[in-house]
């Protein structure tokens, strides 16, 4: 991903900082900045061919702020979080990941971007999910390939910080339902039966 000015302004800033003595507690921003990072599923069990929902919830202390998946202005397209979803297994991730609701906006002049995008607080992300139709019941644990986040507090952007994130999932004994029309086709390239 080519990285924007405003994200190699934030990077080098907070390079910066860190070198700066005494900022010692610059670099536990994350300990600082996060109350937790939990990936769920709902429901968290489910017959194969059905669909789910996968949640990843990102609680902040009070005066950090995070950001979507997604910015609208181009000159902002380097300040966003980013999942990367495992490869089609005994789940199968459809569909494209929706943004948190809780996103409010800003300009930042300096940095010549009319819209910022930020999410105060918490940030939800979710993607829908279709249990494989060839799922073997049983227990599994679901680890995304990577989360990269991004924290700012109203002085300082952080330096990205790479998240470990796992859900359980329980798939249930049965035969597999139908699998949702809207999902049909991506299913059925995954499994490679298209």
């Amino acid at each position: 991903m080519i990285r924007t000015r405003a994200a190699v302004l934030a990077v080098a800033a907070a390079a910066t900082f860190a070198l700066v003595p005494g900022s010692a507690s610059a670099q536990k921003w994350y300990e600082k900045a996060v109350k937790k990072v939990e990936g769920r599923f709902t429901p968290a069990e489910a017959k194969p061919g059905q669909t789910v929902t996968f949640t990843l919830t990102i609680e902040l202390n009070e005066g950090y702020h995070t950001y979507p998946l997604f910015q609208s202005d181009k000159k902002a397209e380097g300040m966003v979080n980013v999942i990367k979803f495992p490869a089609p297994d005994k789940l199968i991730f459809v569909g494209k990941p929706e943004d948190s609701k809780d996103v409010v906006t800003k300009e930042e002049p300096d940095l010549e971007i009319r819209e910022l995008r930020y999410c105060p607080g918490t940030a939800v992300y979710t993607r829908k999910v279709v249990v494989s139709p060839k799922a073997a019941a049983g227990a599994t644990t679901v680890k995304l390939s990577s989360f990269s986040l991004n924290v700012c507090d109203k002085n300082n952007c952080f330096p990205p910080k790479t998240v470990p994130v796992e859900a359980a999932f329980k798939v249930l004994e049965g035969p597999a339902v139908p699998v949702e029309k809207a999902f049909a086709e991506e299913v059925e390239k995954a499994l490679g039966t298209k």
